[in-house]
């Protein structure tokens, strides 16, 4: 079978199955899939987010996660705020999700500008250890911030409102919002690599210095992609706030972004498809392979990473575009 027709088969099963889980959890009484689920759209989200500069721009951050980390505390400070009748900068707090999603997206951005101007100034391994100590920074950064919890974070006692909107309080409601996101980041994700802009990516990744020869601006190029992964994995950390009720400095942990660079190369680099199947395969190990490890041997499920590490060397030795790769073909649409 051609490649670009068990890609798009393999699309088309992927989004029923998407589609019909909520309606699956409920036939089977079983809430936990639905939320689990959910976990997983919201990782996927940030996922994609991380492939647009990774796959596509060669751009190895190991502090993406500090920007999902933003974007959960933008939700998580402002709930606070409302919840303590309190303002902030003179602003009252809230929970209306028209104004903190878009917040969230915002905060991400305008902290990876700064953050990627810096960075972009260098190449290779010093990018990796300046997008790492940014990370950190912010961080400890949140660690410190006592008023909203120091190490302990902020717990949110209910979701996000959306004033004549969904009513994502209903676990299914807000499984299907995530979807919708996802879906308009992949297909965002989609439009901007297939145009002028990702071709100019693109390029820089294979040759920077003859795209720079042909008179492109490279470095606005690779900011400017670097601000959009910003921007879309502050709304990831909207909805893992959301997902969870929950946020602290943990989310913001260079291991978070570690894990994010695992659900990309996981699923295939440079595909947008495959970082959400490295994202369900991942939490999925991370959910039911400790529990077979501690049936073999108890305590031994604490382990579980044992088994992921053989699974990525096979897939990055055997399959160049990972997960993606195997079930669809080496080429994408």
């Amino acid at each position: 079978m051609p490649a670009l027709t068990r890609s798009r088969i393999a699309l088309a099963v992927l989004l029923i199955a998407a589609l019909a889980l909520p309606s699956v959890a409920a036939w089977m009484d079983e809430p936990f899939y639905l939320r689990l689920g959910a976990r997983i759209l919201v990782f996927a989200l940030a996922a994609v987010s991380l492939d647009l500069i990774l796959g596509f721009g060669g751009m190895v951050s190991f502090g993406h996660a500090a920007f999902v980390g933003i974007g959960g505390y933008a939700v998580g400070i402002l709930f606070a705020h409302q919840a303590e009748g309190s303002t902030l900068f003179g602003w009252p707090g809230t929970t209306n999700g028209f104004i903190v999603w878009p917040l969230a997206m915002l905060a991400g951005a305008l902290a990876a500008l700064p953050i990627g101007a810096i960075s972009l100034r260098t190449t290779g391994v010093p990018f990796i250890m300046i997008t790492l100590a940014f990370a950190q920074m912010l961080f400890y950064l949140m660690t410190g911030l006592k008023a909203y919890g120091g190490d302990d974070g902020v717990a949110l006692w209910s979701r996000s409102t959306f004033p004549d909107g969904p009513n994502i309080a209903d676990h299914a409601t807000f499984y299907y919002v995530a979807l919708g996101l996802l879906l308009a980041a992949l297909l965002l994700g989609w439009r901007l690599v297939n145009s002028r802009f990702g071709r100019v990516l693109r390029g820089a990744k294979d040759n920077e210095r003859r795209m720079r020869a042909l008179g492109y601006p490279v470095t606005r190029y690779k900011l400017a992609a670097f601000v959009i992964a910003g921007a879309l994995a502050g709304l990831a950390g909207a909805l893992l706030a959301n997902a969870t009720m929950f946020v602290g400095p943990q989310y913001l942990h260079w291991s978070r972004s570690g894990d994010l660079i695992v659900m990309v190369v996981l699923g295939g680099i440079g595909t947008l498809i495959g970082p959400v199947l490295g994202a369900a395969a991942l939490l999925l190990l991370e959910e039911y392979v400790p529990e077979l490890m501690n049936l073999a041997h108890a305590g031994l499920g604490e382990h579980w990473k044992i088994v992921l590490g053989p699974i990525l060397l096979g897939l990055v030795l055997f399959a160049r575009k990972g997960l993606w790769g195997v079930i669809a073909g080496s080429r994408t649409p």
